[in-house]
């Protein structure tokens, strides 16, 4: 665990947690509870709660059992190690909550062997910008995508052009984190542009041979290169 300060809100350890495994690349994230791991409701309360011993998807539904779930140790409870868990396992971090007054499950944990609870990475690791790209850098604006751009970037890995954007929202400047969203509205991609929102309103829809001649001047072809983009 992180050491917090009072500025900090409440919850930050765990999630400050996730943020340093992600910049030291680590391949685990062992955070210690009171609990053995996450129920299916608080264990104290309920003698019929379960442990879940595996974690493949983290859903609002259990999202909202670890709302009930309960942890008295640390800062944030049971739901802030969740999303501790999803920032983790976004970035491709293997992530134990495991009771840190019970030394055999956390021996269990490092001689490998599944404890406590064990949440599987969503996604391949990512390499440590696009772990900060991912959740360590805050979002300033959104870019509504059309089909075939939302495709492009997922299927084939390319970058995104002015040509696959249908509209912005948000005040930002080149060099910033947007969101990106499919038609549905549904977050798919998160990035940092090369164009502030001013100039991005200018161009959007256009080809890259057309960015030259509507604003004198051009940085790239790519509104946010695959190498500055993660996958969400």
């Amino acid at each position: 665990d992180t050491v917090s300060i009072d500025e900090l809100k409440f919850g930050d350890n765990d999630r400050l947690a996730a943020l340093v495994a992600s910049m030291l690349d680590a391949g685990r994230l062992i955070i210690l509870s009171d609990v053995d791991g996450l129920y299916t409701d608080d264990p104290r309360k309920d003698a019929q709660a379960v442990l879940i011993p595996t974690v493949t998807e983290i859903t609002p539904e259990l999202e909202a059992i670890a709302k009930g779930a309960g942890s008295i140790a640390g800062t944030g409870g049971m739901y802030s190690k969740l999303i501790a868990a999803k920032m983790a396992t976004q970035r491709g971090i293997i992530v134990n909550i495991v009771n840190g007054r019970r030394s055999d499950l956390l021996s269990s944990v490092l001689n490998g062997r599944v404890a406590g609870t064990e949440f599987v990475p969503t996604v391949k690791r990512y390499d440590a910008r696009k772990g900060w790209i991912a959740t360590g850098i805050r979002s300033t604006g959104t870019l509504s995508l059309d089909a075939g751009a939302v495709t492009a970037l997922t299927s084939a890995g390319k970058s995104l052009l002015p040509s696959g954007i249908t509209s912005l929202e948000g005040d930002f400047e080149r060099g910033d984190a947007v969101y990106c969203v499919s038609p549905d509205g549904k977050r798919m991609a998160k990035g940092l542009v090369n164009y502030s929102h001013k100039e991005l309103q200018a161009i959007i829809g256009l080809k890259t041979n057309q960015i030259q001649a509507v604003l004198g001047y051009k940085y790239s072809d790519e509104v946010i290169h695959r190498d500055n983009m993660i996958i969400l």
